[in-house]
C-alpha cells in the first residue's frame, strides 16, 4: 500500500469492528507519532514495536468501552496522497459535535485539531476520527 496513514486507521477500524485485542502494521516515524498521539486521547490504550531493521512493526492494543464496542466507530482521511488538504488554525471545527479527533500534521509535529487551535498553529489535516 502507498499511503502509510490509511493503511494504519483502516487497520485499527477493522480490528476493533472485529473484536480483536491487537493489531499489527508496519513501523515508520509518521506512524509511532500518529500512535502516540492517538494514545495519549485514549483512542488506543498502548502499542509497542516488534521487530528489527526492514521487519519492524507496531503492536497495538484496541480500546474499547465499557459496554465491549471499540472506542474508534469511524474515521475519515481528508488529505490523499491526491488531494492534500491544509487548514488554518481558524478553521478548524470540533469532530462529532467534540467527540472526535481532528489530527494534524504541523510545524509542530503531529498534533490534534484542539491542541492546534489553542497554539494557533495550521497544518496538513491528515484524518478524523471518532
Amino acid at each position: 500500500m502507498n499511503d502509510k496513514i490509511s493503511e494504519l486507521i483502516i487497520s485499527l477500524k477493522n480490528a476493533g469492528m472485529a473484536g480483536n485485542a491487537t493489531t499489527s502494521v508496519p513501523a515508520s516515524k509518521l506512524k509511532k507519532n500518529i500512535l502516540l498521539l492517538l494514545k495519549k486521547e485514549g483512542y488506543i490504550t498502548d502499542f509497542e514495536e516488534v521487530g528489527k531493521g526492514v521487519t519492524k512493526s507496531f503492536t497495538v492494543e484496541i480500546a474499547y468501552n465499557k459496554d465491549k464496542t471499540p472506542k474508534i466507530t469511524d474515521l475519515r482521511r481528508v488529505s490523499k496522497l491526491s488531494v492534500r488538504k491544509y487548514a488554518g488554525y481558524r478553521d478548524l471545527r470540533p469532530v462529532k459535535y467534540g467527540y472526535g479527533l481532528s489530527v494534524l500534521s504541523t510545524p509542530l509535529g503531529i498534533i490534534s485539531g484542539k491542541e492546534a487551535k489553542a497554539k494557533k498553529v495550521g497544518g496538513e489535516l491528515l484524518f478524523t476520527i471518532w
